[in-house]
């Protein structure tokens, strides 16, 4: 993809496979008709979705079940002014079905703070989008101090 003012910007394939090595994501949702972001692990199911594992009794799933969220990884290594960012928009769900939901206890996240019972969240990957960051802090290829 094309570079941008420092910046590359990244396709769907890639966004995907980098988003799959980091270990916890954001997701922006709306609560009380503000956004709201809580960092959360997860983990990738396929190429199409994202996955969270938590309480069903969670504010979060009663505020994302059936609605439009983004959700966000990245990786960042300060002291080289490298990283990237992948953002997925799409529709999140809770799954219901139990074969699904036995699957998915099996091969899915695994929740850092489990609280029984816990349901999946399903967020489908409808756009991808992502970019690294390629030129660092460089003037004229003389590295800039942080």
């Amino acid at each position: 993809m094309d570079s941008n003012d420092g910046y590359r910007e990244l396709g769907r394939q890639e966004c995907l496979r980098l988003m799959a090595k980091a270990p916890i994501g954001r997701i922006v949702y709306t609560r009380r008709a503000l956004p709201a972001v809580l960092p959360v692990n997860f983990a990738l199911d396929g190429d199409d979705a994202i996955l969270l594992r938590t309480s069903t009794a969670s504010e979060l799933v009663r505020a994302i079940d059936g609605a439009v969220v983004a959700f966000e990884a990245d990786d960042v290594d300060a002291a080289h002014h490298s990283g990237w960012s992948v953002v997925v928009t799409g529709t999140a769900t809770v799954v219901t079905d139990p074969a699904e939901h036995e699957r998915l206890a099996r091969t899915g996240p695994v929740s850092w703070v489990p609280a029984p019972p816990e349901v999946f969240v399903r967020i489908e990957a409808e756009l991808v989008t992502g970019r690294e960051l390629v030129g660092g802090r460089t003037l004229y290829g003389v590295d800039l101090p942080a």
